[in-house]
């Protein structure tokens, strides 16, 4: 789950994280009552979960007054990386002498988390790694450090990305609280960027990113709070509120499998034969007629899918209810495209025998239906 960058800041402010003052405003009018509070200059931001805000127009530094309203409107009536801006967070300006980059991130190789930065920031990382990679300080980090890390291990790190002394000591104390906040609301992601020392020589988080795993927040109903629907696809939103894993992608095969191991390894099958996935779809142990429908619904809304593969391995889940499933998708949803099923395991051949006359192709394997799906116009 994405944050915007005032929600990211408010984390980072009760953690002890400095960051500028500011107020989110949903009108011009609230931007002017904000700014009013924090006094000019400001810098008026635009909260979509994309990036290139400044360069889409999302971002302006405003020193009058009279600006605010106008300039808040204009950002309000934006659409960046197809994000309609909502609301924008009106920030202190912040005079920059220096800007620094430091992430907090997971990296699945190492199964550790680790640091990085970089002494030049407020620009894309990727184009510094890609082009200076002896510019980018790493420093892994054991996960079970992360809620006490160790004082030196911050400060060797610190004292390479800032060459001042002070700096380099509040560049320590801001990965100390990075490392706890990241533990503490099972994060997957923290980056500052910048970094920057203002016009007092102190260090302020003036960006903020955040991203925190959606399997534990569970364990954080407060941090749930944030999530905001609309933003996400409507069809993943509705499949997910059916109990459904549901993530659209930009090939031509719909899928609809029972489990995240097999509903990967379908749509490596698919790949292998040449095809490409127009989704990842999980319905889950115990999948009964509702939630096919709701697949089915999700997946014909996409007008790139020339086909829809039911892939179903059976233990919990019984093939019979995913058959009926089935049944109430072709009668309800005008199902035109051709559909290749192949249903093993749990009341096999009750399933077979209730999709008999439905017109559909039935497989006996994965690599037999995966076949098929690709040949049937799911080609890549």
């Amino acid at each position: 789950m994405r944050l915007h960058e005032y929600q990211a800041k408010n984390l980072f402010k009760s953690y002890g994280i400095p960051v500028p003052d500011g107020i989110v405003a949903q009108t011009a009018e609230d931007a002017v009552a904000a700014a009013q509070s924090l006094g000019l200059p400001v810098a008026i931001k635009a909260q979509v979960h994309t990036g290139g805000r400044g360069k889409a127009g999302g971002v302006a530094v405003v020193a009058e007054a009279a600006q605010v309203g106008p300039e808040a409107q204009k950002i309000l009536a934006l659409t960046i990386g197809g994000f309609r801006v909502r609301q924008v967070l009106v920030t202190r300006a912040v005079s920059i002498k220096k800007e620094l980059y430091l992430s907090l991130l997971i990296d699945r190789n190492a199964r550790k988390t680790v640091f990085i930065g970089c002494a030049e920031g407020g620009v894309e990382i990727e184009t510094i790694a890609k082009e200076s990679p002896d510019k980018i300080l790493r420093c892994d980090v054991s996960v079970w450090q992360l809620s006490d890390l160790p004082g030196q291990l911050a400060d060797e790190f610190a004292q390479k990305l800032c060459s001042n002394g002070n700096h380099a000591a509040e560049a320590a104390d801001i990965m100390v609280h990075m490392g706890k906040l990241f533990a503490e609301t099972d994060a997957s992601l923290i980056e500052i960027n910048p970094l920057a020392v203002d016009d007092t020589g102190s260090l302020v988080a003036v960006d903020a990113k955040m991203v925190l795993d959606d399997n534990a927040l569970f364990r954080h109903p407060d941090l749930l709070g944030l999530r905001e629907d609309y933003l996400d696809d409507p069809d993943e939103l509705d499949t997910r509120r059916a109990g459904l894993n549901f993530v659209r992608l930009e090939g031509t095969i719909g899928c609809v499998v029972n489990g995240a191991g097999l509903a990967m390894a379908t749509m490596d099958a698919i790949q292998r034969f040449g095809g490409a996935p127009a989704n990842f779809l999980d319905v889950g142990g115990g999948a009964g007629g509702k939630k096919v429908l709701t697949a089915f619904k999700a997946i014909l809304k996409d007008p790139r899918v020339k086909v829809i593969l039911v892939n179903i391995f059976g233990g919990i889940t019984r093939c019979d209810e995913v058959a009926q499933g089935i049944l109430e998708a072709l009668d309800q949803s005008n199902v035109t495209l051709p559909v290749v099923v192949r249903l093993t395991g749990t009341n096999e051949a009750e399933g077979r025998a209730l999709l008999e006359g439905a017109g559909l192709m039935s497989a006996k394997t994965m690599e037999e239906a995966v076949a098929r799906a690709v040949e049937m116009g799911g080609s890549a």
